[in-house]
């Protein structure tokens, strides 16, 4: 058998809190799906694939080193970063609030608005996994008598034979498999710590106190959900979108021969205002220090590069790119910068910078310590 079709099982048995027993029947149909590579058009890509449960829910296949995702077909290039898929059942749907912010949503532009939503994008994505139509994703389940039992024991005799509605069900099982606790587990050393039962080391303390300061660091101005700094079950995000300079990823560009600017939210269906070029939804810090390359683009592939390219900011001295020993490059979209975000704080020390970063190691789940540097 090939590795290829080894790989989701191998995953589904070396993984821990798995067990069946411990998921509803609709999240257990939904496992069995995230890991199916038979639903994509050449039998290759599972959601498994660019959301690998073995490594924080990203994308950790060779050839993805540019920033973006090999498709079913071996060689198309996604254009954007996967993200985690781990913490994303605590996004809203998205919606604009009464302020006019955009909040919520799935991908890096909301364009999804719920988990399920989500799930039904890559299968019928041509540089994903590249099925024609949802009938044809359906005849695939419909090859599988145990998905045929499954599907018609939760959503009724023959809904298989209703490919729309059979294909809803589908990314509703999907949806119930990502609400489960194995995509949340809040058991990283932070958690214990909050319950505790661990102890911070002197430089985690520092950069917890620096991280949720509104004095001398600007972190929580968008990865604070929850007011109180000691909140149990914070993700790390406040699920809205902001424009932070990120700069084009050129390497990612060269491959997918496009020199067109990513307009992030503005790229949304549901949004048509200029206002919103540029920005893109904050991210959990959830699991942050393995689930590198980052930003939406994965431009940057170290943690400690992404700190020090918030600190230039407010940091004359942080000039160049740790990464490539150039100036820091332009953003992509100059425009609705988050300028009251961003330049808030002072500059930081290097001592400061690297707390911060060992305090973001202390958000990495128990099962994904052993990636820690």
């Amino acid at each position: 058998m090939k590795l290829t079709r080894l790989l989701p099982l191998l995953l589904c048995i070396s993984l821990p809190t798995l067990a069946a027993d411990s998921l509803s029947d609709q999240a257990a149909l939904g496992r069995q799906l995230f890991f199916d590579t038979s639903l994509s058009k050449n039998r290759t890509q599972s959601c498994a694939s660019c959301h690998n449960p073995a490594q924080g829910f990203i994308d950790t296949r060779p050839g993805t080193h540019t920033g973006g995702s090999i498709g079913d077909d071996g060689h198309s290039i996604g254009d954007r970063n996967a993200p985690t898929a781990g913490y994303a059942r605590f996004s809203p749907a998205f919606h604009r609030r009464d302020d006019g912010e955009w909040v919520g949503g799935q991908f890096w532009d909301g364009r999804a608005s719920t988990l399920a939503e989500q799930a039904g994008g890559p299968p019928l994505n041509p540089v994903e996994m590249g099925m024609p139509d949802k009938a044809s994703v359906v005849a695939r389940l419909k090859e599988n008598p145990n998905y045929v039992r499954q599907f018609n024991a939760l959503f009724g005799t023959g809904i298989l034979e209703q490919p729309a509605q059979a294909y809803d069900a589908m990314t509703a099982s999907l949806e119930a498999f990502e609400q489960s606790d194995f995509f949340a587990p809040f058991d990283s050393k932070y958690d214990r710590f909050l319950r505790g039962e661990a102890k911070l080391t002197d430089q985690e303390e520092l950069g917890r106190l620096l991280f949720f300061s509104q004095q001398f660091t600007n972190c929580n101005q968008c990865h604070q959900l929850r007011t109180h700094p000691r909140a149990r079950n914070e993700v790390f995000s406040n699920h809205e979108y902001r424009n932070i300079g990120t700069p084009a990823n050129v390497a990612l560009r060269a491959v997918n021969g496009a020199d067109t600017v990513d307009t992030g939210l503005l790229q949304n269906p549901a949004v048509d205002d200029p206002a919103q070029a540029g920005k893109f939804k904050v991210p959990t810090l959830r699991n942050v220090a393995v689930t590198g390359p980052y930003m939406h683009n994965g431009v940057f592939k170290d943690l400690r590069t992404v700190v020090l390219f918030y600190d230039k900011y407010n940091n004359p001295s942080r000039t160049h790119n740790p990464e490539t020993g150039q100036p820091w490059a332009e953003p992509e979209v100059e425009a609705n910068l988050a300028l009251d975000e961003l330049q808030q704080g002072p500059a930081l020390e290097d001592r400061r910078v690297d707390a911060i970063v060992a305090f973001l190691k202390t958000l990495t789940d128990q099962r994904y310590e052993h990636l820690l540097e």
